[in-house]
């Protein structure tokens, strides 16, 4: 049940609270662990998530728009959520090739923010991305998709790790004797790139290399790396046994990550210019 500041009831999954959001024809944000859906009177029209390369990312790495077209037209337009309208109207981009380029970025979005549906955490009743409007997808459409995608690449190698981890390549053939499309994205990865990093490196949609990395993985050529565990270099000294223990009524901070992740700058941007917009 949404309260009036758009709070979710704990623990619904994403899935299911989007298809009573569908129901009611609402328009608004809806916030996962993984990312955000933004709906228009009860279709999807973009989706967000940290993971995959954004649309500004995929247009610009592929040639198809100068990065200098981009940024003007966020500049001019973002404030306004009429982004994609300002690339069309400015002459930088046609309109069949930003609907495409578009609905891409929202179907691999939507992968990773409702591939293992999640909780929804909070819906923000009239919130629009500043992207603006380019096509709209019926919510059942979106989680068809989705569940169609989990299941294809389970089906080619059922390790997820894949997909969010940074891939470290394995001694195996030349990338020469791979397919074409295979052997560029195997030869993307170093051990600290991920998929969406990869991804973005090729200017291809995060689900075409995650089809390409599930079958290197498969054919043992590449694996997730295993997060660092620090060792203590020395053992630390014991408490005198006269220190009583002291014990705070308040909870203590939480403790600051070991190797905290380098910033992503593609979506520190991307929530630079959604705060502008809003």
């Amino acid at each position: 049940m949404t309260t009036p500041t758009g709070t979710l009831r704990t623990g619904e999954p994403a899935s299911a609270r989007l298809g009573t959001l569908a129901e009611q024809g609402a328009t608004g944000a809806l916030s996962t662990e993984t990312g955000i859906v933004y709906l228009a009177a009860g279709h999807v029209v973009h989706v967000e998530s940290a993971v995959t390369p954004d649309l500004g990312d995929l247009l610009t790495h592929s040639g198809a728009l100068a990065p200098d077209g981009w940024w003007e037209a966020i500049d001019q337009a973002g404030r306004r959520c009429r982004v994609g309208r300002q690339l069309v109207d400015s002459g930088h981009l046609a309109a069949g090739a930003l609907e495409l380029c578009h609905l891409g970025a929202l179907f691999d979005a939507a992968y990773f923010v409702l591939a293992h549906d999640g909780p929804a955490l909070r819906f923000r009743p009239g919130a629009a991305h500043w992207l603006g409007a380019v096509r709209s997808v019926p919510v059942d459409t979106v989680l068809r998709e989705s569940r169609r995608r989990r299941e294809l690449l389970h089906r080619i190698w059922p390790e997820p790790a894949v997909d969010r981890a940074p891939l470290a390549r394995v001694p195996g053939p030349d990338a020469a004797d791979l397919p074409v499309r295979r052997g560029r994205t195997l030869a993307q990865v170093d051990g600290v790139r991920t998929a969406a990093q990869i991804a973005t490196a090729l200017a291809c949609r995060t689900f075409h290399t995650l089809v390409e990395l599930r079958r290197l993985a498969a054919a043992g050529l590449v694996t997730p790396v295993a997060p660092l565990v620090p060792v203590p270099t020395s053992a630390p000294a014991p408490a005198p046994a006269s220190a009583p223990a002291t014990v705070s009524a308040e909870p203590g901070p939480s403790p600051r990550p070991a190797a905290p992740d380098e910033p992503d700058t593609a979506l520190l941007r991307r929530l630079l210019h959604a705060l502008e917009a809003l």
